[in-house]
């Protein structure tokens, strides 16, 4: 079962066989998880392409769970609709991606969706400033996104510490996703330092029993949790 009401592990599809993507949400849908991250790449914003809106619809006819769509794409409001339309519960854009963030944000949610802001590994917190009382999430990069399997990048724990401060001070209710190298040595620091939700690829979907890697991830980031100060 889920570690904790705002405690999520989000398995990320792209670490999943794409022969077999229906099996894949299937095998970790036991666990409790109540996300399935959704990584699409455009070859552009991103070195790599991944899927589009026709996976996302299937993906949405093979699993009631929510589905949080990150669009690693260049000006991602051409697709906004077209990716709610398909069923995307949580649509996420990044900050680097587009010169009218706020509007971005303000059309996801006019498409019903859950929205969030993404910023890469090189990109300060501050550049949020302005829409982080319009954001349902935030989400920090702990690789340079575009492919799954990187190593964790350290400094993603100074970032989630700051967000973490500036949602107090505020009062604001984001929640904080970190993406990339979560892995049952790194999940507890990010935990520590304020993450809600942890996005896993290849420390899920690359394991032999899927569902039991996200139980140990589960397992560890609610003993995170206990730590965190």
């Amino acid at each position: 079962m889920a570690t904790h009401p705002q405690l999520e592990i989000a398995p990320s599809i792209l670490a999943a066989d794409f022969a077999a993507l229906g099996e894949a949400v299937r095998s970790v849908e036991r666990t409790g998880v109540r996300l399935i991250h959704v990584d699409v790449m455009d070859g552009h914003f991103v070195p790599n392409i991944s899927i589009g809106v026709p996976v996302v619809a299937s993906l949405r006819k093979a699993t009631r769970l929510d589905l949080d769509v990150h669009l690693m794409i260049e000006s991602p409001e051409r697709y906004i609709g077209a990716f709610a339309q398909a069923g995307a519960n949580w649509i996420t854009v990044h900050q680097e991606a587009t010169a009218h963030l706020n509007r971005a944000i303000a059309q996801i949610r006019e498409q019903g969706c859950r929205a969030g802001g993404a910023i890469n590994p090189g990109t300060p917190v501050s550049t949020l400033g302005e829409v982080l009382q319009d954001v349902d999430l935030v989400l920090v990069m702990s690789v340079n996104p575009g492919f799954g399997g990187q190593s964790f990048w350290p400094g993603a724990e100074r970032k989630i510490a700051e967000l973490r401060e500036l949602r107090m001070r505020g009062g604001l209710k984001f929640l904080i996703e970190v993406d990339g190298g979560i892995t049952a040595e790194t999940i507890a620091p990010v935990v520590r330092s304020g993450a809600d939700i942890l996005v896993a690829g290849t420390s899920v979907f690359h394991k032999q029993d899927p569902a039991a890697a996200v139980q140990e991830l589960q397992r560890l980031a609610g003993e995170a949790l206990l730590q965190r100060a």
